[in-house]
């Protein structure tokens, strides 16, 4: 029952090129930026991301993306990063863009074991009806396009069917994680984190502070340790909490 790993090496170690990966954090918030840069010196490659956002220039997934590492990402918010705005452009980078709560909600039903739902967003837009570039030429034609999905009608309102998403790892940041891998997130924190950890076939955690199986309160724990794998401990050191934006002067 002891998932903690050494390293952040050793926990993405076993990561192959062209795996899909759900990918927690909000923005800057909640990032697993350990596990990210070491599966940045593992050199995995062809990766497929889901995540809210796709990092900044050179921090969280955009530093795999700026270094060619990403092949396809599902995200609702493009956010700050010039260089996935070039590769989407220039054809290098397949793009699925989703509305924030169906991506929740995917990720929650991939989680639960729900196959699909049915949802009331992007009914009667290209959501729905299919057409949103995914892939780009390079002479700026759409190369891929999304296709259209089912939608039905429920006591007069449309509803369209959305598939659910399970990742064969999930990489988390976690404030407290025990050794059976039960974890607490920190505030805003619990973003899309506690939704990625439950959607990865092998979720993996870094944790600020590792405690002993009984130390947390069960009724405060936000992923329970079934939905996790291997749980990492990082140093204070290692640990970038970055401000997206400063709105008031020090």
């Amino acid at each position: 029952m002891d998932k903690v790993v050494g390293t952040a090496a050793e926990a993405v170690a076993d990561i192959p090129n062209g795996a899909s990966l759900a990918v927690g954090g909000f923005g800057l918030c909640g990032v697993p930026q350990v596990l990210i840069e070491a599966l940045l010196e593992a050199g995995a490659t062809d990766l497929e991301t889901v995540s809210n956002n796709c990092g900044v220039d050179e921090w969280g997934l955009g530093s795999l993306l700026r270094a060619r590492r990403i092949r396809r990402t599902t995200g609702s918010y493009v956010g700050e990063n010039k260089e996935f705005e070039r590769q989407f452009l220039a054809g290098e980078l397949e793009v699925e863009l989703v509305p924030q709560g169906t991506l929740a909600e995917r990720l929650r039903a991939g989680g639960a074991g729900i196959p699909a739902f049915f949802t009331p967003g992007g009914v009667g837009t290209q959501v729905a009806l299919g057409g949103l570039p995914l892939r780009y030429a390079a002479d700026g034609s759409i190369a891929v396009a999304s296709e259209p999905k089912e939608v039905r009608s429920f006591e007069g309102t449309d509803y369209v069917l959305e598939r659910a998403i399970v990742c064969d790892f999930a990489l988390v940041h976690a404030r407290y994680g025990d050794r059976h891998g039960n974890l607490v997130y920190e505030k805003s924190a619990q973003n899309f984190n506690p939704l990625c950890a439950a959607a990865g076939r092998v979720t993996i955690a870094e944790v600020e502070q590792v405690v002993e199986p009984g130390d947390l309160d069960p009724a405060l724990v936000h992923t329970p340790g079934i939905f996790v794998q291997r749980v990492v401990q990082v140093m204070p050191a290692d640990l970038e909490k970055r401000i997206e934006r400063r709105t008031v002067s020090a």
